[in-house]
């Protein structure tokens, strides 16, 4: 088996730079939610692959499409992965509601489900990737770029600063904050029960109160991952993006959390710490 190509963070020497907190991902952004006082920040400019970060955006778009949420989706051949090749539980003629897939989508990262969600909107993919783009454009996001809806595709783009403002808007999202933070969840299939379990591991753990989060993953992107989450009394936005190892984006969140931590008290000042490659 071929070596997975190096990340794009990666190629363009993001690793390089250290950081005060010794994190694994190459760029990092952490925002206090309701202040937006910038607590960390490394590389966070950077224009990089955001794989299934992406599908926040797709859950976005169908969450505030208006479409009915119990209409039924059907899985084609056209939802088949054929960039990556990645393997799928939904197979071709599977039938579930928009918002199973939805669920999917967000909480198990479910390609062929964002997918079919894309595919399904009024005007097919080719609209919904412009509607992606559109809301990305009128959200300020002007580093972000979407060629389709899953994160599959290495030119499904974005720095930290815009995924912060996509975090922000979509928490305030209910469907998606409940969503992408379930443990797991079950959908019928014809005779069989298929149980899903979230990619991100912490929204199992009773420490961490978590608002809305989303994991990725391609080689191009690294290990990615977003959060809204509670911590010594502040509201967080944290990014991650192009982490090494799979489980460092994970241990990145905990060194953050453990530095927010050590301040002392619920509105104690943070040193912001800044880092960025020049």
């Amino acid at each position: 088996m071929a070596a997975p190509r190096p990340s794009f963070g990666k190629l363009a020497g993001l690793h390089d730079l250290t950081d005060p907190l010794d994190l694994q991902s190459s760029v990092a952004l952490v925002v206090d939610q309701d202040t937006q006082e910038v607590l960390l920040s490394k590389n966070d400019h950077a224009v990089l692959p955001i794989a299934s970060l992406t599908k926040l955006m797709t859950g976005l778009i169908i969450s505030q499409s208006g479409l009915p949420m119990d209409e039924a989706i059907t899985i084609t051949e056209e939802d088949v992965d054929t960039e990556k090749g990645s393997s799928s539980r939904l197979r071709v003629g599977t039938t579930l509601s928009r918002r199973e897939m939805l669920h999917l989508a967000l909480m198990s990262s479910e390609n062929r489900a964002a997918h079919a969600l894309g595919r399904t909107y009024p005007g097919g993919l080719q609209t919904f990737v412009a509607q992606m783009n559109i809301k990305a454009r009128l959200m300020g996001m002007t580093d972000t770029r979407y060629v389709e809806p899953t994160g599959l595709s290495s030119q499904n783009q974005s720095s930290a600063r815009d995924l912060a403002v996509l975090v922000n808007v979509t928490h305030s999202d209910p469907v998606l904050r409940e969503f992408s933070t379930s443990p797991g969840y079950e959908v019928s299939v014809g005779k069989k029960t298929l149980q899903y379990n979230n990619t991100n591991l912490l929204v199992k753990n009773p420490s961490w109160d978590i608002g809305l989060q989303k994991t990725g993953y391609i080689s191009e992107a690294g290990r990615c991952l977003v959060m809204q989450t509670q911590i010594s009394g502040r509201k967080l936005i944290m990014v991650f993006l192009d982490s090494a190892g799979k489980l460092s984006r994970i241990g990145d969140a905990v060194r953050v959390r453990n530095w927010v931590e050590s301040m002392t008290g619920p509105h104690s000042q943070v040193p912001a710490a800044q880092v960025t490659k020049g």
